[in-house]
């Protein structure tokens, strides 16, 4: 007998050459082989239809302009203008130029009454904006995913145990729940990450557990079973990714909601003197504006308007997008 050590992407390293056995595992690599290369091509292109679908919405593309030119000036902020050491996140103060109007030489948008420099805090208070959305948005997707599909998956008293301790939580207004335990905790900026993590959490978790419920009844899950895949492979490869859409659009929509919320509670007091943040900056400013002193707290609050706004018309955009529900509608 003679035999072939080529066989292209199969698990078979030699064959009898001519054998009927030969014959049907090569056909059936090369259907596999282009299974997978439909699957993907399927994938990529419609990836590119979301693409294009988002950018035909005129308001989801002023969205998007706005995010990009804030990310970008979070990023660029030590180029923008000089960090304050030893700690950037502190607004340098010049108590000779206090209360200073717009276009002082050295302060181009005015100081407050306590001299901080208002470019300086709108330019750094978009970083610490990033910051805060990034860290509480993906710590509240990670934990309300594990406990939404645990819930999902597992059901029985679990799920009604983790159902029931969601309720708690979505029963109390979002703000005041996070003003209780930032207030509790203390003022300081990492307690603020902490209060609005503990907040919102439930709501990827409910998103999710009713993501899971309803996938895992689909047809495909059933035949990835039949096929002996476990659990954990079923749930990586046909229910997790099939979920993830509608918890992607809240993400984004978080986004400009936790700042709103940051910004709150850093007006209130709940976050450290000084710190370039933008509901700091409000606040410091608020007792000049019956004295004609608008600048203080309008750039600043016009800031936390627009990152709020533009996050919001990106996720509306998603939403329209990525919703079936919606596709007939466009």
């Amino acid at each position: 007998p003679f035999f072939s050590t080529h066989t292209p992407d199969s698990a078979i390293s030699a064959c009898l050459v001519g054998s009927e056995m030969c014959i049907r595992d090569r056909t059936s690599a090369v259907a596999i082989e282009g299974l997978n290369d439909s699957a993907f091509k399927v994938r990529l292109r419609r990836n590119f239809e979301i693409i294009q679908n988002v950018l035909e919405n005129p308001t989801t593309v002023i969205g998007l302009v706005i995010v990009i030119l804030m990310l970008l000036m979070a990023l660029f902020a030590p180029i923008i203008t000089e960090p304050n050491m030893p700690d950037p996140y502190q607004m340098p103060r010049d108590w000779q130029a206090a209360r200073s109007a717009p276009l002082t030489p050295g302060h181009v948008l005015g100081t407050t009454n306590r001299g901080g420099d208002v470019f300086y805090g709108v330019v750094w208070g978009a970083r610490t904006s990033l910051k805060l959305s990034l860290i509480v948005v993906s710590l509240t997707v990670v934990v309300g995913v594990i406990i939404g599909s645990v819930a999902g998956i597992v059901g029985g008293k679990v799920d009604e145990i983790l159902m029931r301790v969601v309720d708690v939580f979505l029963s109390i207004p979002e703000l005041i729940f996070a003003l209780a335990i930032a207030a509790i905790l203390g003022p300081s900026f990492t307690n603020i990450i902490l209060a609005l993590v503990v907040v919102f959490w439930v709501k990827y978790a409910r998103i999710m557990r009713a993501q899971v419920i309803r996938i895992k009844q689909r047809d495909y899950v059933d035949a990835a079973r039949v096929m002996g895949d476990s659990k954990m492979q079923i749930y990586l490869k046909d229910i997790l990714p099939n979920s993830f859409s509608p918890v992607m659009v809240q993400a984004t929509l978080d986004m400009g909601n936790i700042v709103l919320v940051g910004a709150t509670l850093s007006f209130i007091g709940l976050s450290e003197a000084g710190i370039a943040e933008w509901g700091v900056l409000v606040s410091e400013g608020q007792a000049g504006i019956s004295a004609g002193r608008w600048w203080a707290s309008t750039f600043p609050g016009l800031m936390v308007f627009l990152w709020a706004l533009a996050f919001n018309l990106v996720g509306d955009g998603l939403r329209d997008v990525l919703d079936p529900r919606t596709e007939t509608k466009r």
